[in-house]
């Protein structure tokens, strides 16, 4: 179990699949990330300046390594267009060896 808690899990929302792919494509691009899951269709609920808001966005599932995590923030709040962003980022309890090697070796 040590080994995954060098990998993360970060979520962030985008407002379309257009923005969503781009934003995964530069962390790929980057290495920053070994993977991105590009969910579309995902409806939010949220509170923004004082008043309820709903909307569809895309969710993306990022795979990352601690070490990154830094530099894929600072890419991700830099590049989209939401004025808050979200970025949350979830620790990896445990994964296949086989993955967690492919992870590694993907995010150099």
């Amino acid at each position: 179990m040590k080994r995954a808690a060098q990998f993360n899990l970060v979520l962030v929302t985008a407002p379309d699949l257009k923005t969503a792919r781009a934003l995964a494509r530069m962390a790929l691009k980057a290495r920053l990330i070994a993977c991105a899951n590009v969910i579309p269709k995902v409806e939010s609920h949220y509170w923004w300046r004082g008043k309820l808001e709903s909307g569809p966005e895309v969710l993306l599932l990022l795979k990352t390594q601690k070490s990154k995590l830094v530099a894929l923030e600072r890419l991700i709040l830099s590049e989209h267009p939401y004025d808050t962003p979200e970025f949350l980022v979830l620790p990896m309890v445990s994964g296949t060896p086989r993955y967690l090697d492919w992870l590694a070796a993907s995010c150099r």
